[in-house]
C-alpha cells in the first residue's frame, strides 16, 4: 500500500513562499547539519544502499564516529557524490528547493529555444546546435526562431565540446546562425539575441488527427510528463475518442519523463481495456521493500478525479530519440505486454528507476511541511526501480526502436506534418508504402537545451 506517497510532493506550491515569512529569525545551518541530512535520507530510502558500506544500518558504533565520517567531506556535495553508488546516474542535491519544486510544476528560467547540440562531422569537435521546437511567448518566438534554424556560436565564440555549457548558461546571450548540407557547416551574417524569463511550458506541443487513406489517425507530441496539466492531457484524449481515431501516434522523441502517476494516466488513456491490472511493479531498497512496494496499476480517474478518456486501443505507435527517458520509457515498458507497441526512431535513454524529494524533515515522510527553515538542501534520490508486469527491468542501455531512424538535421521538417521523416516513417509502418523508408547519417549529439535541467531524466513519484 502507498503509505506515503501523499506526503512527497503535495505542499509544493501551497509551501513555495514559507522562507519569506522566516527571514528574520533563520540562523543558517552548519554543514554537518545539512551532512546529517542527506544520510539520514539515504540510508533511510535510497534503492542503492547496500552499494555504500558507510549506508549500513550498523556502520558506526556510534554517533560521534558518524559526525566524524561525515565531517570528513568539506561540503554536502562532496558527500552525496561519495554516497551515491556507481549505478546511480540520476539522483541529485539541490541547495535551492523552491527552483526544483519550480521546476516540478513545469516552471523554468528559459528564452523559449528548445535546441539540440551535435558534433561537427570532421573530428574538430565544434558543435553546432539546431532549434528542435520554440515555446510560444518566449523571446525565441518573439525573434520569429524556427524549428531547423541551425547555430554555431555564441555570442561570436565557435561552440565546442569544453565550452558549449558555460556559453549557454547567461540569462542573455545572441547565437550566430548557419546553414548545415548535410556535410558542412556554414556561418552566415546573421545573429539573434535571446533573453530568459520564467515560461511555463505545456508539455502538449501538438495534438492533432490526420485522416491518411480515408482512416484517422492522432498525432501527439508530448514533451514532458507534468502533473500539473494532466487535465489538458486528458482532454486532448477525449478530443481523440470524440473523432474515432482508428490509429494513435504518441511522439515522445523530446521527452525526458517526469510523473510516475502521470505516465500511468496516459497509458490508461491509450488502453481502457486493463483497468486495475499491473502495470509496474516495484523494488525498493531491502529494509522498505515490505512497506513501501506497491504495483502501479492501470486506473480510470485522474489526480483531480475526471475519468479518463481511454480509447480501448490494442496498438500504439511511439516516436523516440536518446533524450526518451524515465516516464517515456515506463509508458513503453508498461504497455508493452499488453498490446502491440511499435517504437519508431532512436534508443532511449535507459531510466527505469523512481525518486521523490525528500526535505531535512523526520522520516520516513522527509516533508515540506516539516522542513529545516534554516536551509535549503534537498534531495531527489533514486528510491525504487519499475518492472513490467512481465518482469522487465534494468534497460540500462535503453529500449530499443523496432525501426531506427535518426532526425535529419539538414531537413529536419515541421512537426506534425505527414512529411516530416520521424512521422512520416510512422505513417509508413501504419499504412506500408506511403513514404519511402530513409536513412540519415549518424551524427552524435552531446546535448541540449535540457543538459542543464536538474530534472533532465527524472521520474519521480507524487499525490
Amino acid at each position: 500500500m502507498k503509505k506515503f506517497y501523499i506526503s512527497i510532493l503535495a505542499g509544493l506550491l501551497l509551501f513555495t513562499g514559507c522562507f519569506e515569512d522566516f527571514d528574520d529569525t533563520i540562523n543558517p545551518a552548519s554543514t554537518l547539519e545539512i551532512q546529517n541530512f542527506i544520510y539520514r535520507g539515504l540510508n533511510y530510502f535510497y534503492l542503492y544502499k547496500a552499494d555504500t558500506p558507510e549506508l549500513a544500518n550498523d556502520a558506526f558504533l556510534s554517533n560521534d564516529d558518524k559526525n566524524s565520517f561525515l565531517e570528513s567531506y568539506e561540503s554536502p556535495q562532496d558527500l552525496f557524490d561519495y554516497l551515491k553508488s556507481d549505478q546511480d546516474r540520476f539522483s541529485f542535491l539541490t541547495d535551492d528547493y523552491v527552483s526544483l519544486e519550480n521546476a516540478l510544476s513545469g516552471v523554468t528560467l528559459n528564452n523559449g529555444m528548445e535546441f539540440g547540440l551535435v558534433f561537427y562531422p570532421d573530428g574538430s569537435g565544434d558543435v553546432f546546435g539546431y532549434v528542435r521546437y520554440v515555446l510560444p511567448n518566449s523571446s525565441a518566438a518573439s525573434n520569429d526562431l524556427q524549428r531547423g534554424v541551425i547555430f554555431n556560436t555564441i555570442d561570436g565564440q565557435q561552440i565546442n565540446e569544453t565550452n558549449y555549457n558555460d556559453l549557454l548558461a547567461p540569462d542573455t546571450y545572441t547565437i550566430g546562425l548557419a546553414t548545415f548540407d548535410g556535410v558542412t557547416i556554414t556561418p552566415t551574417p546573421t545573429s539573434v539575441t535571446l533573453t530568459k524569463s520564467q515560461i511555463t511550458e505545456n508539455p502538449i506541443h501538438i495534438s492533432q488527427t490526420l485522416t491518411i487513406e480515408g482512416q484517422k489517425v492522432g498525432y501527439l507530441m508530448y514533451n514532458a510528463f507534468t502533473r500539473d496539466f494532466d487535465p489538458e492531457l486528458n482532454a486532448v484524449f477525449g478530443e481523440f475518442k470524440n473523432q474515432g481515431i482508428e490509429h494513435l501516434i504518441l511522439d515522445l522523441r523530446y521527452n525526458g519523463g517526469g510523473s510516475v502517476e502521470t505516465a500511468v494516466d496516459l497509458s490508461s488513456m491509450i488502453t481502457g481495456q486493463f483497468n486495475s491490472q499491473v502495470f509496474y511493479t516495484e523494488q525498493w531498497n531491502q529494509d522498505r521493500q515490505a512497506q513501501y512496494a506497491s504495483p502501479g496499476l492501470f486506473n480510470s480517474v485522474i489526480s483531480n478525479g475526471d475519468v479518463i478518456n481511454s480509447l480501448n486501443l490494442d496498438r500504439v505507435y511511439i516516436i523516440t530519440s536518446a533524450r526518451s527517458a524515465s516516464a517515456s520509457e515506463l509508458v513503453i515498458n508498461g504497455l508493452a505486454p499488453y498490446i502491440n507497441v511499435t517504437q519508431v526512431g532512436d534508443t532511449t535513454t535507459g531510466k527505469f528507476q523512481a525518486s521523490f524529494l525528500l526535505y531535512d524533515a523526520p522520516a520516513p515522510n522527509f516533508n515540506r511541511s516539516q522542513a529545516n527553515v534554516n536551509h535549503t538542501y534537498a534531495m531527489l534520490p533514486l528510491v525504487f526501480k519499475t518492472a513490467n508486469a512481465a518482469g522487465n527491468t534494468d534497460y540500462i542501455d535503453g529500449l530499443v526502436p523496432d525501426i531506427e531512424q535518426k532526425e535529419n538535421y539538414a531537413n529536419l521538417g515541421q512537426l506534425g506534418t505527414v512529411t516530416e521523416p520521424l512521422l512520416a516513417e510512422t505513417l509508413n509502418q501504419i499504412f506500408p508504402g506511403l513514404a519511402p523508408t530513409t536513412m540519415f547519417d549518424d551524427f552524435t549529439e552531446i546535448g541540449d537545451s535540457n543538459s542543464n535541467n536538474i530534472l533532465e531524466g527524472i521520474m519521480f513519484i507524487d499525490n
